[in-house]
């Protein structure tokens, strides 16, 4: 695939300058900093050293006071409360966090996930019809819910009470609940609107610790749960997110909880976990459970407080992301046959494919599949309760919540955000939607949208890469959205010991002129690049051409020696 390398804006040199006198840095930094939003010593102070102490107040957050009294009043009258969660990371971190919470001081909490292809994503009505028969006069709602009018009404009618905790775009209407927590919503002044819905759950507790007097410190226990959601869900790392992501990787690093402890053992990390071995290793794991068969296994693994129990349970929960890895090989490659075979017939600027047999909890990877090859907005449906449901997922800075909006008069029901979305809709009417999605991305895409894009910090001479540079870098993290790990460009080298690994990555040195730094390149996935054998990305490095190449920094240990090496994103030859 052919990227697109955007050098980030270059701030002025008086500002640069001021600031790296401010904090001892070199203008690279300086720059790559200011391209961040830091440009004090304070405020690099607060990058570099984030501090819990800098939490909102939870009662910013509108409605939160209500949910907080609410709860009061069921544990005052002693009623059943039921803990319910979306089955992906985000709702089952979600649910431990807050029954886990609750149960330390309350006994009459349970938890409820409903099942992905009997119920779907969201509040079900068999979900509120099993707390209604079950005696449950509370419901705490979590990752879900903001569009859930008709169950919230339903559940009213069978005196059910509802909070919901979300944080997905809200509708024109909301929900009739008792308490509706989302700082996206339009009337919530509460200073951070990214959080995660674990995050929202963490306000929630936050505020009901804050109302009873407890020590804010007992909540930091949680935090592991906490930087779990916001790595898998992609939310930014930014603001709030940012401070609690640091705590929690602190937290996941040195006291994790025996579920995490169990998952991080099955995943074979071996050396201190970044946000990066979440998303890769520990999140899928845990979706699995609720992509193939009952998210509940993957809440209980997460509550689980013995270690030997939680290792047994890690280890059905991680044969199921084996299978679960399967059926995504299978479908993704059915899928790209199937692309390729509209691709005859036409061009497009939008994928929406439909199988009735594909199975549903693998069409979010295989959509995110697609757009690695093909880069452009992606819908995968199946078939589910005689329905087309579908995974919507889209390329940087088009909006496919509005896009799939535009199509509402196809669907039964959507929900979503910017980049991800979820939809229903009659199987009859997917041709139709097929060809209205396409009219409506071909007249709002532009030519930015058509290329993936490399964001690129600033260049680099070999010999500015050592140690002090790097340990600084190492101190930016935790990296994602908003605070993405920097990338370099370096221009003009050639290669030499280029090697081949495992029949498609490459390792190789580089040389640039009037530079001693020699350092290993590692290029992943980057040996079949280029078919015509004799202008293979290998031949090219071997016959010494110069290239320019963009990368991250990364430390390797190798035999208990360091080394300094880059991985290669991009390489772009004269």
């Amino acid at each position: 695939m052919e990227y697109v390398w955007k050098q980030k804006p270059k701030a002025s040199q008086s500002t640069i300058e001021k600031l790296g006198k401010e904090i001892n840095v070199n203008p690279i930094l300086s720059n790559m900093l200011i391209n961040r939003g830091v440009e004090s010593f304070d405020q690099a102070k607060d990058y570099f050293r984030p501090s819990l102490s800098q939490l909102h107040d939870p009662f910013l957050m509108q409605d939160m006071h209500q949910a907080v009294t609410r709860i009061e009043k069921a544990i005052a009258n002693q009623e059943k409360i039921l803990v319910y969660g979306d089955y992906d990371v985000d709702g089952t971190t979600a649910v431990a966090l807050v029954y886990s919470f609750l149960k330390g001081f309350y006994p009459l909490v349970d938890f409820y996930i409903p099942d992905r292809y009997k119920e779907g994503y969201g509040i079900s009505e068999r979900g509120v019809r099993y707390a209604a028969e079950n005696d449950f006069a509370l419901v705490i709602a979590l990752d879900c819910g903001i569009k859930a009018i008709d169950k919230v009404n339903l559940a009213s009618q069978l005196d059910v009470d509802f909070i919901i905790c979300d944080h997905h775009t809200p509708g024109e209407e909301l929900p009739k609940a008792i308490a509706v927590l989302d700082a996206k919503r339009e009337d919530c002044n509460y200073p951070y609107k990214e959080l995660s819905g674990c995050g929202v759950g963490f306000k929630l507790i936050q505020a009901i610790a804050k109302s009873r007097g407890m020590d804010e410190s007992n909540l930091y226990a949680y935090l592991d749960l906490l930087v779990v959601s916001i790595a898998a869900d992609i939310v930014p790392i930014t603001g709030e997110n940012r401070i609690l992501a640091y705590y929690g990787l602190d937290r996941i690093n040195n006291t994790p909880r025996a579920g995490l402890k169990a998952l991080i053992l099955r995943s074979k990390i071996e050396k201190e976990i970044g946000i990066s071995d979440i998303v890769f290793k520990i999140g899928p794991r845990i979706n699995a459970s609720g992509r193939l068969e009952h998210a509940k296994a993957s809440v209980e693994l997460l509550i689980s407080t013995d270690l030997e129990e939680a290792i047994e349970r890690a280890k059905v929960v991680d044969e199921v992301n084996a299978t679960r890895r399967n059926f995504d090989e299978n479908i993704t490659r059915e899928a790209f046959e199937m692309i390729a075979e509209r691709e005859e017939q036409a061009e497009w600027n939008s994928t929406v494919l439909f199988k009735e047999d594909w199975h549903k909890g693998v069409i979010g990877i295989v959509a995110s599949r697609c757009i690695e090859k093909y880069y452009r907005p992606t819908i995968i449906l199946t078939e589910s309760n005689a329905k087309a449901t579908g995974s919507a997922r889209s390329v940087v800075d088009f909006d496919i919540y509005e896009a799939i909006a535009e199509c509402s008069d196809l669907l039964d029901q959507f929900g979503g955000h910017k980049y991800a979305a979820g939809l229903t809709l009659s199987v009859d009417n997917v041709p139709a939607f097929q060809a209205k999605f396409e009219q409506v991305v071909k007249s709002r895409i532009e030519e930015v949208h058509r290329k993936p894009v490399i964001e690129v910090d600033d260049e680099l001479l070999l010999d500015q890469i050592n140690y002090k540079f790097h340990n600084i870098l190492k101190q930016m993290a935790p990296f994602g959205p908003g605070n993405t790990e920097p990338v370099f460009r370096i221009s003009n080298v050639y290669a030499e010991d280029v090697a081949v690994l495992k029949d498609k990555h490459l390792r190789f040195k580089i040389v640039q002129d009037g530079q001693l730094t020699t350092p290993v390149c590692l290029g992943f996935g980057m040996a079949d690049r280029a078919k015509d054998p004799d202008l293979t990305t290998v031949n090219m490095l071997r016959g010494r051409m110069r290239f320019d190449i963009v990368a991250e920094l990364r430390e390797n240990f190798f035999r208990d020696k360091s080394s300094l090496q880059l991985y290669v994103k991009d390489i772009k030859f004269d």
